[in-house]
Order: structure tokens, then C-alpha cells, then sequence
């Protein structure tokens, strides 16, 4: 009776664009301030440590508020979430754009983090319970589409619009796109349905706390010291508070975060496999700039262009990736794709200074490719293995993963690249050095087969999980 009613839903194709429209939105200002911090550090005069809190900020708040939204999504509606989420991003918007100083623009990149928090936890759910089951992977391939998308495109459409105009413009572009986005919203999306429950605040302050401890502690270690007295009690207290809030749920009649999900075998491999990619996935950002400018002089120009490759093949190919599971189903899509990327992170190992840029494209595009055929039907598998009443609560959770799994893949990236790069140099490495690009060649590869190591971990899990199936399929 659902899919019947959904798929008699004349507005189904104009929720996604929307939806889809506000979800790029948002991961895209998680990496297009990334090529502007110089130019804030130099126009608020502080560091670059401390500008970087621009863009670690803003992760953090989505990672702690993503469980607390989808939660109240379920409770008031996903669709009533969403319109708030866009109402706060593009406030925030507004305020970042003519932002005086350090202090004012961290406070407006937090404010603009919770409204990305509502929207991205709650528009999963919004897709899933728009489109019947025969369209869903194709539509939640789409979202997945324009997360990845934003990720990627956002350092090079933030040098454009950095050159163009000014770093103001990163954010004002989003204040027209916003209230055109809300109006839409308020037009077309489903009213949803509020159910009686309460929110569990118990579980909310100690997920928020905890988890912004851990991150912060994280961001602030890449940048100090990692053996900081501060930094170590603020990962141990923000572990205690973790510990304390899974005591909580387990005990709560109405948590936050229903554990009792996590019983569902394919749910919790799929969010897994999910925060992996997303591990891997944050290494290309890293990695790319140095090997394509520095390692190999080309200008800005031409690297921008390599770097688009990854990105557009993926925008291609995950709708066609989401359709095909629609057709097949989703579990071997997500096992192709994960050997392709595998397979994509040992060519990219294997690349020097001496590639053709035609081989050195066809493994970003390679790469584009295992990602597409992962993205859109793991996502489907995610949102369609749980109830209807618990959407909110799973969107928030892939939302979760995939956050988590950026900010960790930068500082795994990041650590590997400098620690291969210090040990064959002699002395600490920090920065890429001029004139020895043996160096980051060798800390390149290092890092890409580390990566490559853990989708292969995917691969494993994956793999059993398809066995698993069929097995199971052949006893009955």
C-alpha cells in the first residue's frame, strides 16, 4: 500500500531536487572554505591553527547534533526538520559572509552547522518515504551523488569564486540558493506526521558533549601534540561520556538512539562499510593538490580540471549505479563498487611524477566509478532495511558515519602522509618540501595503499554479507 501511494506521488521528482539541492548545499560548504583559509588568515591576521576552526567547527557540530535531529525528525516530522535546517544554513549563511573577525565567523560557521545538521539528517528519510522501493535507489543515489559531489567541488569552486570576487561570496552565494530552496520547500514537500513521544535530553547532552570533546581533542592533536595533557583528557572524558550515553539508551523507553537498530545485521554493515568509504574518500582531497601542483608543476588551471574527473564520473555514473540496483538489488552493486575503488587506491599508489595525465585521469576515474556504484545502492540498503518510524534516526546515523569517516580520513591521510614523508627525510615533515618530490611521492604511496587496505576491509565484510545471503537463500 506504501509503494502505491508513493509511486502515485506526482511530486516525488520535485522532493529530490530539492532535497538534493540543500544536501549539496551543505557538504559542500564542509570543503569549499578549505582553499580560502590563507586568504582569512591573512585578512583576520590570525594563523592558519586557528583559522582552520572555519572548517573543523562546522564538522564537529553536524557530528554531534546529526543523532539529535534525526531523532527529532521522527518525533516532529522529517519535512518540518528540513525546512528549519534550511532556515538556520542560510541565516548563518548571511552571518559568515559579513563576518568581521575570527570569533564572529566561528560562531556563524556553528550556526550554519546546525542548520546542515537538520537538513542532512532528515532528507534520507524524506527520499525514502517519498519513493516507492523500484525508484528509491535510483533517488537516494542522486542525494548520495551530491554529498560526494559537494565534497570534492567545493576547493575548486571555492579558488574560482575566491579569485573572482572574495571569500565573502563562499558564503553569500548561499543566501539567494537558500530562501529559493525554503520557498520550494514549503510548496512541495509532504507535511509529515508527528507521533507523541518525548526527546530523551539525557541522551542528547551526553552524545553532544562526548562526541565534540573527541573531535575537538582530534583537530586540536593534529595541529599540537597528540601526547597534549589536554588534548588526552578531553579524548578520555569524551570517551566516558560516550560509554555513559550507550548505559543511557539501553535503559531510556524512548531514546535518543534506538540501539535495538543495530540488531539489523545488513543496517550495521552497510553504515560501516559507509564511514570506511568515506575514510578513503577523504585521502584524495589531501593527496591531490600536492601530487598534481607541487609534485608535478602543473598550473591551477590544469589541476583543477584532473581534479574534476573524479566528481563528474561519479555524478554520471551513481544515479545509473542507483537505477541498476533497483533492478538487481543493492548487495552486489556495493561489492563491485568497493573492489573497483580497491583496485582504483593501488593504481593511485603506483602513479610518480612521470604518469601520462591520460593514465593518471583514468584512475581518478576509475576511483569516481567504485565510489558511484557503492554510494547510491549502500544507501538504499541503509534506509530500506529499518521501519518507517525510525527513518530519521537511520538517515542521521549514515549522516553520522559519513562525517565522522571525513574527519577521521583527514587526520589518518594527514598522518600517514607526513609520517612516511618525516621517516625516509631524516627530520620532521610537515608541509610538502620544495624541490624533493621523491618525498611526497613515496608518502603518497604509503598513504594510498593504507587506504586501499581499508576498502578492502569493505570488501571483506561486503563480500560475507553477500555469501551470507545467498547461502541462507540456498538452505531455504
Amino acid at each position: 500500500m506504501q509503494n502505491q501511494e508513493t509511486e502515485l506521488n506526482p511530486r516525488r521528482w520535485s522532493i529530490l531536487r530539492i532535497v538534493v539541492l540543500m544536501t549539496l548545499m551543505s557538504t559542500l560548504d564542509s570543503s569549499i572554505v578549505n582553499i580560502a583559509l590563507p586568504n582569512l588568515s591573512h585578512t583576520f591576521k590570525e594563523p592558519v591553527s586557528a583559522i582552520t576552526w572555519v572548517v573543523t567547527g562546522y564538522l564537529i557540530i553536524i557530528c554531534a547534533l546529526a543523532l539529535f535531529f534525526g531523532r527529532l525528525g521522527d518525533i516532529k516530522g522529517n519535512t518540518l526538520i528540513f525546512k528549519f535546517g534550511i532556515i538556520v544554513f542560510t541565516g548563518g549563511s548571511l552571518l559568515c559572509g559579513i563576518s568581521v573577525n575570527l570569533v564572529m565567523l566561528v560562531i556563524s560557521r556553528i550556526i550554519q552547522a546546525v542548520g546542515a545538521a537538520a537538513s542532512m539528517s532528515t532528507s534520507q528519510g524524506i527520499l525514502t518515504q517519498a519513493f516507492p522501493a523500484n525508484e528509491r535507489g535510483r533517488a537516494l543515489g542522486f542525494n548520495g551523488t551530491s554529498v560526494a559531489l559537494g565534497s570534492l567541488i567545493g576547493p575548486p569552486v571555492g579558488g574560482f569564486i575566491v579569485h573572482a570576487l572574495s571569500w565573502h561570496y563562499i558564503f553569500l552565494i548561499n543566501v539567494p540558493i537558500g530562501i529559493v530552496a525554503f520557498i520550494l520547500a514549503s510548496r512541495t514537500l509532504p507535511k509529515g506526521t508527528e507521533v507523541k513521544e518525548s526527546l530523551d535530553m539525557k541522551g542528547i547532552i551526553l552524545f553532544g558533549v562526548g562526541s565534540s570533546l573527541i573531535f575537538c581533542a582530534v583537530g586540536s592533536g593534529e595541529g599540537v601534540n597528540f601526547l597534549n595533557p589536554f588534548v588526552i583528557s578531553a579524548i578520555i572524558a569524551g570517551v566516558i561520556l560516550i560509554a555513559a550515553f550507550i548505559m543511557v539508551e539501553r535503559r531510556e523507553n524512548q531514546p535518543m538512539l534506538d540501539l535495538s537498530i543495530f540488531k539489523n545485521t545488513l543496517f550495521s554493515v552497510s553504515v560501516i562499510c559507509a564511514f570506511l568509504v568515506f575514510v578513503s574518500l577523504s585521502s584524495i582531497n589531501i593527496l591531490q593538490p600536492f601530487y598534481l601542483q607541487d609534485a608535478r608543476g602543473m598550473n591551477a588551471l590544469i589541476a583543477g580540471l584532473m581534479m574534476m574527473i573524479y566528481p563528474v564520473v561519479l555524478a554520471v555514473m551513481a544515479p545509473l549505479s542507483g537505477h541498476l540496483s533497483d533492478k538487481i538489488g543493492q548487495r552486489l552493486p556495493t561489492l563491485i563498487g568497493l573492489c573497483f575503488s580497491t583496485i582504483g587506491y593501488v593504481g593511485a599508489a603506483m602513479m610518480t611524477v612521470k604518469t601520462s595525465l591520460v593514465l593518471t585521469g583514468c584512475v581518478y576515474g576509475f576511483l569516481g566509478l567504485g565510489n558511484a556504484l557503492f554510494q547510491s545502492p549502500n544507501t538504499s540498503l541503509i534506509m530500506s532495511s529499518i521501519p518507517r518510524n525510525k527513518l530519521g534516526v537511520a538517515g542521521s546515523i549514515n549522516a553520522l558515519a559519513r562525517n565522522t569517516g571525513f574527519i577521521f580520513g583527514v587526520l589518518l591521510a594527514t598522518t600517514v602522509l607526513f609520517s612516511s614523508m618525516s621517516a625516509k627525510y631524516g627530520q620532521p615533515v610537515n608541509d610538502y618540501v620544495a624541490g624533493r618530490a621523491d618525498l611526497f611521492i613515496y608518502g603518497m604511496r604509503v598513504t594510498y595503499l593504507v587506504v586501499a587496505v581499508i576498502c578492502f576491509i569493505g570488501v571483506i565484510i561486503t563480500a560475507a554479507r553477500l555469501f551470507s545471503k545467498s547461502k541462507s537463500a540456498q538452505n531455504q
